[in-house]
């Protein structure tokens, strides 16, 4: 069994009194109906689900009337089943094969006594066909491919590696050295096999990469079937995604439209990235103008680079012998791609929105992250020299963004350093932390509960 953190989120959200629906979105793979069914069979005394892919016949139960006094006997009576009031969820799965399903969620919460999750692949870009969409009877989770720690549990990896790593890097200190090389030893299989569960299911079962490949591929190609099925200008969005891994692989790895043609406008193929967007494929880590708060009055939304939504899909991409050489830790090849593509993952499963800087009078700043008002520089190291970052030092010398801390990931044991920069009066310090650190960053959670006084 695949344990996931978003296990507990179920769970949150089942004793929340007078929930919602929840709806679980996500790519195609990352294993949404497998979480949804271990949390159904362990939580509640009756479950029962209907796939609209595989059952295409459960949509005649929605072509009458809507209303829960008519549907839940339907429901009942086609699952063959007795509803337990307060002890029953019921699953739709595969929904975007029937809008008028997500249209009747807001009468069968009101009608209040059964649980419901829904779930399925491109809700974001199928949203359309829906009658009416459920606005304030459905709550959303969204579910990633696993992360790097699901991963290592996944293999069976001992939690005490990763509570000591968690401890250090909230303490900004070194781990032991044997904890250390252990992890970025796993650290460079998560990205080679990634965080898909089927990959990473055979990955457990085989340690076969080829075989490990091949699921991969077979993922590859059901995106690429998803396009040409659901994409408006299927032209456009598959020239998009198969370009990802090349444009990653250059040294401005910005994604540049000219490179798919010469007359193609930004204004032509907007639609076209946010379709791969909305269906969970792509990752865009937009660039901003100015490292202040907030950032995203400051995002470009015209300036861009495009990451694959899982770094084992975007190495079985690069194809097999680019794998091997990252599994046996060559430098002669692109690591600065394959990495920020994992760094991208990780920040957006994390709940960060992914961002860059870059400006020629400053240079290229990976990734940028706010937490609370505090903005941070992230630079990705993938080779020796890791201390050498010019860009990183311009930024942090610009008194205007009082910028004071920044972190530098790359192949080393953790490091502080502290210094004043040219023009400023303040200590400012660089973290210098191994890859697999990154997966520790979080932003600033909201507290569950904030109440406010209103005067009088």
């Amino acid at each position: 069994m695949l344990k996931r953190a978003a296990y507990e989120r179920l769970m949150r959200w089942k004793r929340e009194p007078h929930h919602l629906a929840l709806l679980v979105d996500g790519a195609r793979q990352v294993g949404k109906t497998y979480l949804v069914r271990e949390f159904g069979r362990n939580n509640y005394g009756t479950f029962v689900e209907i796939n609209f892919a595989n059952t295409p016949e459960a949509k005649d139960i929605f072509k009458g009337s809507l209303n829960a006094k008519t549907l839940i006997p339907l429901l009942s009576s086609f699952t063959e089943t007795e509803f337990v009031p307060g002890d029953t969820l019921i699953f739709f799965d595969e929904i975007q094969e029937c809008p008028q399903a997500r249209t009747a969620i807001k009468f069968l919460v009101e009608d209040g006594r059964f649980d419901y999750i829904e779930s399925g692949s491109l809700l974001g870009v199928t949203y359309e066909s829906v009658p009416s969409l459920p606005v304030g009877y459905e709550s959303e989770l969204r579910l990633y491919p696993l992360s790097f720690e699901e991963f290592c549990q996944a293999l069976g990896e001992n939690s005490i590696a990763l509570e000591t790593a968690r401890d250090c890097f909230q303490q900004e200190s070194a781990l032991p050295e044997v904890i250390h090389n252990k992890l970025m030893e796993l650290f460079r299989y998560y990205l080679v096999v990634g965080g898909m569960p089927a990959a990473v299911a055979k990955f457990v079962e085989t340690r076969d990469m080829a075989q490990v490949h091949r699921v991969q591929s077979d993922i590859l190609r059901l995106y690429r079937a998803d396009i040409s099925k659901y994409a408006r200008n299927k032209a456009h969005v598959k020239a998009i995604f198969d370009a990802i891994p090349a444009e990653l692989s250059k040294k401005n790895k910005r994604f540049k439209l000219s490179d798919l043609a010469k007359s193609a406008r930004t204004e032509r193929y907007e639609s076209d990235f946010i379709w791969l967007a909305d269906a969970g494929v792509a990752l865009p880590c937009f660039n901003v103008t100015e490292l202040v708060a907030p950032l995203l009055l400051n995002r470009q939304h015209s300036v861009f680079k495009l990451f694959l939504c899982d770094t084992g899909l975007l190495m079985a991409m690069l194809g097999p012998s680019v794998q091997f050489k990252v599994l046996q830790g060559k430098l002669d090849i692109n690591w600065g791609a394959i990495l920020e593509n994992a760094f991208a993952q990780i920040l957006t499963a994390n709940g960060f929105d992914t961002l860059y800087y870059e400006k020629a009078k400053h240079g290229e700043i990976d990734f940028v992250v706010q937490k609370d008002e505090k903005i941070i520089p992230i630079e990705a190291k993938s080779g020796r020299i890791f201390r050498a970052h010019a860009s990183l030092d311009n930024v942090m010398k610009v008194k205007s963004w009082g910028l004071d801390f920044a972190y530098v990931f790359c192949r080393e044991n953790t490091a502080v350093e502290v210094s004043i920069p040219e023009g400023r009066d303040i200590e400012c310090t660089i973290a210098y932390m191994p890859w697999y650190m990154i997966s520790f960053l979080k932003p600033d959670e909201f507290p569950e509960s904030l109440i406010v006084e209103l005067p009088e």
